[in-house]
């Protein structure tokens, strides 16, 4: 038997990290675009561009640099172990903002069920703390129960969303297409710069690409590529997708619509139809959320481990769950939850979702701005340096520009919370330091 038999191959790398990058970050987005207009459509090549030189950067960093920590890692080699600190604890607050936009999603879906949820703002917020609570004690269990789960919800998005992109365009209609275009005759700059946070959130989780490394055949050419592929299928399928509705759903309705998937099956065929898409979508958002919260929670594990965060994030119970851990970040959630109520669900997604968006590009920059010195250290060739550096700088330039694209807000209080971390940081520099000798 071959050494490489129980390797990975190209498809099936593909397939892993286009699951993992679709996920339920497009379940929203229909809606949150619409009330700019279609124009806001722009922002997906723009999107797509930049989230392909993200993917192929990552990608070289996970197979040139296999420390653990992952981002943190590639970060601390040319920013300092604070940078391990930094990036660990700037995705750790990602997270818990994203779970908690996710939950939001899921009661967008659920009010199809539960009319109750959306009559006021006080009965929404019930229903996201009720889902967040359920999923982390779902998660105690540890991470057999939780990957089982996942692996089999994420296909209740990933399937209406590609069935959509295919046989939606039957049911298209130019008119209505036409008529939501640009409903508020916004420019062309100001539509992409309105879109950008939005369709960025749905590719996060692109940084995760290059973790299998080890795993995959001939992982020098089969990791950058399945990359680059999953971030094509994946920006084609939300292009198409998003196009479609547009086409199908009238803007005006669409833009105030809580669960724009389950809406639009609805028209396609009936309202049955419209109910299992949105019954889908919700067990999508449970599974999801599920794995995000367990993926933060393993990450403050990692990074108490190297005790960088307090000890209490790595202990675990009987299932290697750290449980503790998970109930610090359930408390932090709920916090989140209480201080972005908003009028509206969608209101309140895209507050999580642009602070969730600037947050992640501090990692992001900090890890992305390493690939020089990680490929230098790796000792590759100068074709494949230059190549690495010109395309990793378009990625870094264009993180940038997606954390400006969050807005003031976001920017403002983003760049609080990353001020606290360097904050936190300073006791964990003090309790290692060794006095000088005099």
């Amino acid at each position: 038997m071959s050494s490489t038999s129980n390797k990975m191959g190209l498809m099936g790398l593909t397939t892993i990290v286009t699951v993992n990058m679709m996920g339920s970050g497009i379940i929203l987005l229909p809606s949150s675009l619409a009330v700019t207009g279609g124009i806001a459509l722009l922002a997906w090549v723009v999107t797509a561009l930049g989230a392909l030189a993200i993917a192929y950067a990552f990608a070289k960093c996970g197979m040139y640099c296999t420390d653990d920590g992952g981002m943190s890692a590639y970060a601390e080699k040319a920013h300092g172990k604070s940078s391990f600190f930094i990036a660990s604890y700037t995705y750790y607050v990602c997270l818990v903002i994203s779970a908690v936009a996710i939950a939001v999603s899921c009661v967008g879906y659920l009010e199809y069920f539960i009319p109750w949820l959306k009559e006021t703002p006080i009965h929404t917020f019930f229903g996201v703390i009720a889902i967040l609570i359920i999923t982390m004690f779902a998660n105690a269990r540890g991470a057999r129960i939780t990957g089982r789960i996942s692996t089999v919800t994420v296909w209740g998005i990933i399937i209406p969303v590609l069935g959509l992109s295919l046989i939606g365009w039957f049911w298209f209609d130019p008119k209505i297409f036409s008529e939501a275009w640009n409903p508020h005759g916004v420019s062309v700059g100001s539509a992409v710069y309105s879109g950008m946070a939005l369709t960025l959130w749905a590719f996060l989780g692109i940084e995760s690409a290059g973790a299998n490394s080890g795993t995959v055949e001939n992982p020098k050419r089969n990791v950058p590529l399945a990359c680059m592929l999953a971030t094509v299928f994946s920006a084609a399928t939300y292009i198409a997708s998003t196009t479609v509705i547009q086409g199908i759903i009238p803007n005006d309705i669409l833009a105030k619509s809580d669960s724009p998937f389950g809406l639009v099956f609805a028209q396609m065929f009936n309202p049955f139809v419209g109910e299992i898409i949105t019954a889908m979508a919700i067990l999508a958002c449970v599974g999801s959320l599920l794995g995000w919260q367990f993926t933060n929670a393993q990450v403050s594990k990692v990074a108490a481990d190297m005790r960088l965060f307090p000890k209490i994030f790595s202990d675990v119970n009987k299932h290697d769950a750290p449980f503790k851990g998970m109930m610090i970040m359930l408390a932090l959630e709920l916090s989140l939850a209480v201080m972005t109520i908003s009028p509206t669900l969608l209101k309140q997604f895209n507050v999580l979702v642009n602070l969730a968006v600037f947050i992640n590009m501090v990692p992001y920059i900090l890890s992305l701005t390493a690939l020089g010195i990680i490929m230098k250290q790796a000792n590759v060739s100068q074709k494949e340096y230059n190549t690495g550096i010109l395309v990793g700088s378009v990625a870094v330039i264009y993180s940038i520009y997606g954390a400006y694209s969050t807005g003031e807000e976001a920017v403002f209080y983003g760049a609080v919370i990353t001020l606290f971390g360097y904050f936190f940081y300073g006791f964990i520099a003090s309790r290692d330091a060794v006095p000088n000798k005099t």
